[in-house]
């Protein structure tokens, strides 16, 4: 039976956002994203940066651009009409956009234009015929063609939830159930890494995937923290005091932040050795975490606080900022101070107060 895709906030929170009824079905996959004349203040789900441009991407293949520190911003034409939630930026002109459907778009002009380079539908087929090629006698290359013959019959619905380029030619896009793939062409072709991951129930969701220093990590459900081994090429598993869901990670090797469900974090000073418990108030679960451009560790969180550290993410106290009153999914820092919020409102920016 189906798990929730995302059994945390972010996709319940962009699920329950109130949509007018269609009069007839169109599929997503298939067609561009509407124009939306109030697309700043339509669900916003991540943002960041593309050299000097911001970039954010929302419900029903929503993004915009601001070139001006995010005071005004403007829709860029998209070739689907299905939810973004995750988007990343490797040079200020390459960066890739990714969400519901399986979709992964490629901008090769800093987010003005976008095009289609996979969705679920040929990621389903590509992983099905890769596998069948593979031994059947190896236990996870049989779970592997297990899953999926279950993603070619679940259609394109399932979810990509986070992508990540080392280059303009080597990334992956992970998201439910396990399901990564990677590249080294910049996304022109794509290979399944479904047997490469030390994920006990090979089940998994998996939720966000970054790099901090020599590491990349993938964060994921059920306390699931993986960080790849190079050598054998292979995400191994490593130990966390918390089995909540993990919606992601950040900083640097000599100071990492883990966070997610119900405002649980965890920090680490050794290179993910050990891990220690942030103070958070409050159990409002966090979806975005950044450093900003004076040092200090922002968080943010479903409850639309955000949340900042001054010692380093050893704790976190709620910053003062007038007028927020939704649901917050992610943010980015601006120069020389402050940062840009996206969420259930729509995008803002804010000065961060002390």
């Amino acid at each position: 039976m189906l798990r929730t895709c995302m059994n945390a906030a972010l996709f319940a929170l962009a699920l329950a956002v109130a949509q007018p009824a269609l009069a007839a079905f169109t599929d997503p996959i298939d067609t561009p994203a509407a124009t939306n004349p109030h697309a700043r203040a339509a669900p916003l789900l991540a943002v960041t940066h593309a050299g000097n441009r911001l970039v954010a991407v929302g419900l029903r293949g929503l993004i915009v651009l601001s070139d001006d520190n995010g005071a005004t911003w403007r829709q860029a034409p998209v070739p689907v009409g299905s939810d973004l939630v995750a988007v990343y930026f490797v040079s200020p002109q390459s960066g890739w956009a990714t969400g519901q459907d399986g979709i992964v778009l490629h901008s090769a002009d800093g987010g003005q234009s976008w095009i289609k380079q996979l969705d679920g539908k040929s990621a389903a087929a590509l992983m099905m015929a890769y596998y069948q090629k593979q031994d059947q006698s190896n236990p996870k290359i049989a779970a592997a063609l297990e899953e999926a013959r279950r993603f070619v019959a679940d259609g394109p619905g399932r979810p990509f939830l986070s992508i990540w380029f080392d280059n303009e030619r080597s990334g992956f896009i992970i998201g439910s159930f396990n399901i990564i793939f990677r590249t080294d062409d910049g996304g022109a072709t794509w290979t399944p890494w479904f047997d490469r991951t030390e994920n006990e129930q090979d089940t998994l969701n998996l939720h966000a995937m970054r790099r901090i220093g020599n590491s990349l990590y993938i964060v994921g459900e059920q306390g699931l923290v993986m960080r790849l081994d190079a050598a054998g090429q292979q995400f191994v598993k490593i130990p966390v005091p918390y089995k909540g869901s993990f919606f992601g990670i950040f900083g640097t090797p000599d100071n990492m932040i883990l966070y997610g469900l119900r405002g649980n974090a965890l920090r680490s000073a050794d290179a993910g050795q050990t891990w220690t418990k942030v103070g958070i108030p409050g159990e409002s679960s966090l979806l975005g975490g950044m450093r900003l451009a004076d040092g200090r560790l922002a968080l943010v969180s479903q409850d639309g606080r955000v949340l900042i550290s001054t010692n380093g993410g050893a704790s976190f106290s709620a910053a003062s900022v007038p007028g927020q009153p939704w649901s917050l999914w992610d943010g980015t820092g601006l120069e020389p101070g402050g940062m840009v919020v996206v969420g259930s409102g729509g995008v803002k920016s804010i000065a961060v107060l002390k």
